[in-house]
């Protein structure tokens, strides 16, 4: 089976190109920027800008995947604040464009969206929950969803939270900046009173693998516990065998953000577990993520 997979070296892309690939199957991996690593035999690497929107229908047309599983965005929050323009064109345009094409060539799309889709209200989301974003990139994920919705039939939208580990062309995030922090035996101010459900890259592609068996359509939630981001860092230090003081705690009041933050955007995973499919405990996640992602970002210090 021939599968698109696009931001194919980003954070969950990355993870999804090597799992896919060790199972045998047929991808067609898309990056923009960062030149893609070798070794890859049943990979094609195809660099392309999601926002040449004449492109990404030839690109599908071409290739005629059966899956497309859409990972790429402009995640970075207060950018997409800042340069509204362009996460329109890359959050929203562009994957209704994909879907588009989708609809006339592929027979399965798997959307990856945001917690951030909800105003943190009230925390533990579920998918029925009215979404209700408070930045820009949290709009243009939304829009993005409703691009889906209104073009397909064979569709899956995938919210998580908070992707964390590395990859060549995958963003820093408060993981990996924490991890170099606490390598550099830094201090790490973290807020105590903002929750969320981390998610690690590798643990979200293999349940995306998963999914692929299971094809399950609508919306569904697939992301780690909830928790602060202070007790993220603090487990992050306790792995890495880091000293635990070095991680500050800051309330959620103290920060000034670009653009705002949901206070508690963590999601309930319910219907996911329902199904079969899970993420491993944060501790576990975290021990992997240290072990894995420390020379890396020895490498970037």
């Amino acid at each position: 089976m021939r599968i698109l997979v696009t931001g194919g070296t980003g954070l969950l892309g990355w993870n999804l190109v090597q799992i896919l690939s060790a199972k045998g199957y047929d991808i067609v991996a898309t990056y923009h920027i960062t030149q893609p690593q070798k070794g890859f035999s049943n990979v094609e690497w195809i660099q392309i800008d999601l926002t040449r929107y004449e492109d990404v229908f030839s690109l599908v047309a071409k290739t005629k995947p059966a899956v497309v599983i859409h990972t790429a965005a402009y995640t970075d929050v207060d950018g997409c604040e800042i340069h509204r323009d362009l996460a329109y064109r890359v959050n929203y345009e562009a994957t209704k464009a994909l879907a588009k094409a989708c609809k006339e060539f592929c027979k399965y799309f798997i959307y990856v969206s945001t917690d951030y889709v909800f105003d943190g209200a009230k925390g533990l989301y579920r998918e029925d929950d009215l979404p209700n974003p408070i930045n820009y990139y949290g709009l243009t994920k939304l829009l993005g969803e409703v691009a889906v919705e209104s073009l397909l039939e064979n569709y899956l939208i995938i919210r998580t939270s908070n992707i964390y580990g590395c990859s060549p062309g995958g963003k820093k995030g408060f993981a990996l900046t924490t991890l170099e922090k606490l390598l550099l035996r830094n201090e790490v101010k973290a807020i105590y009173n903002q929750y969320l459900s981390p998610t690690y890259a590798s643990d979200l592609a293999n349940n995306i693998v998963e999914i692929l068996r299971l094809r399950p359509r609508g919306v569904i939630h697939l992301a780690g516990e909830r928790i602060s981001r202070y007790d993220f860092a603090l487990e992050i230090a306790k792995a890495l065998g880091a000293k635990e003081d070095l991680v500050k705690p800051v309330s959620f009041e103290e920060i000034v953000f670009k653009a705002r933050r949901p206070r508690d955007s963590s999601l309930d995973t319910s219907k996911a577990r329902s199904l079969g499919l899970s993420i491993r405990s944060f501790k576990e996640s975290i021990r992997e993520f240290v072990e894995r992602c420390s020379s890396y970002a020895i490498q970037r210090i």
